[in-house]
């Protein structure tokens, strides 16, 4: 037996056919049912690419025969230790669910188990939802893009790569957010400015580096301190401990969560250094942990983020038009760290 034939293989969609014949899903559904309401080279085309694929109409294909499996799925390629820890997601997917409860759709989770990714993708192409949301920090995720010909999918963060065929994205702008988050600090006088920079394996953590350094070039000030940190409080603790053992005379510091801004608060509190009067502090993201060490930062609306992108998965079921990337707004929340 070969090494293909032990492995499972996804079965083709009515979504692969439809892309295959260059018709609609609903085209290829008519086709399917022997609707006489369809022209004689589309029923061809729909034929041929069904005898290609091999296609069997299975309960995905019949339910577009005037409904749908109305169910959409928020997959989450993460351990599910960082999962839980982080209340990014857990916003993320309250402004899904919210916005998911005024439709006629159900939104399920999947939390992807690394040990067998391949599991999700069957799932997701086995006729059980009629697109999905993916929400990840990192890289992995974009392989999900794979799948974008056969079903409606949506990005929360845009891939580190491009993508064939391009990916629709709902996210802020971290590059703005790192922008701004350093412009508050420059607009306070200071001018030793480093960064606790999120992993640069995922775009937020690039992008937000991107925006820093761009502000402190514009206001020609050097930008060659920063450390990485893993989104965790306990990271930015170990990030400021680096900075100030390179450079104690920091005077500011722009953290791209508000997480790694908390701990690395709780260090400086520690050791005895006033905040702002020694060192002031900016972060990304205003959730519990920007409240809780007053940190001034960047409010990414991010259940807003959720809701956006189910509206616009659901723009994408039915067959319409929406831009590529669509733009979270963010805006500066002012507390006593500055």
């Amino acid at each position: 037996m070969s090494a293909q034939s032990d492995q499972e293989v996804a079965p083709p969609t009515l979504f692969a056919v439809a892309a295959m014949a260059g018709v609609s899903k609903s085209t290829v559904s008519r086709v399917i049912t022997g609707s006489p309401h369809v022209t004689p080279e589309s029923v061809a085309a729909v034929n041929a690419a069904i005898a290609r694929l091999n296609y069997i109409p299975n309960r995905a294909a019949r339910s577009l025969v005037g409904r749908r499996a109305h169910m959409i799925a928020m997959v989450i390629p993460e351990r599910t230790a960082d999962f839980f820890a982080d209340p990014y997601f857990a916003e993320v997917i309250q402004g899904a669910a919210l916005y998911a409860s005024t439709t006629g759709y159900m939104l399920t989770l999947l939390i992807e188990s690394g040990g067998n990714a391949g599991k999700t993708r069957q799932f997701l192409l086995g006729g059980n939802v009629d697109g999905a949301l993916v929400l990840s920090h990192h890289t992995g995720a974009q392989t999900y893009a794979e799948l974008s010909p056969s079903l409606p999918i949506v990005f929360g963060v845009r891939p580190l790569q491009p993508t064939s065929p391009a990916v629709h994205v709902v996210d802020v702008d971290n590059v703005e957010v790192g922008f701004r988050g350093t412009r508050a600090l420059i607009d306070a006088g200071r001018s030793r400015i480093a960064t606790i920079a999120g992993p640069l394996d995922t775009a937020a953590g690039m992008d937000r580096m991107e925006g820093f350094r761009s502000a402190l070039a514009a206001s020609g000030l050097r930008d060659d301190l920063f450390e990485v940190g893993d989104f965790t409080p306990a990271s930015g603790a170990r990030a400021i401990a680096r900075l100030l053992e390179r450079e104690p005379t920091i005077d500011a510091v722009f953290c791209a969560s508000a997480q790694m801004g908390s701990g690395a608060a709780t260090y400086l509190r520690e050791h005895g250094v006033l905040i702002p009067h020694a060192i002031a502090l900016t972060a990304a993201d205003d959730n519990f942990f920007a409240a809780s060490a007053s940190l001034t930062t960047l409010d990414l609306h991010t259940a807003e983020k959720g809701a956006v992108m189910v509206k616009t998965l659901l723009t994408l079921v039915e067959g319409k038009e929406v831009p590529l990337v669509t733009t979270i707004d963010c805006d500066l929340v002012e507390r006593s760290s500055v």
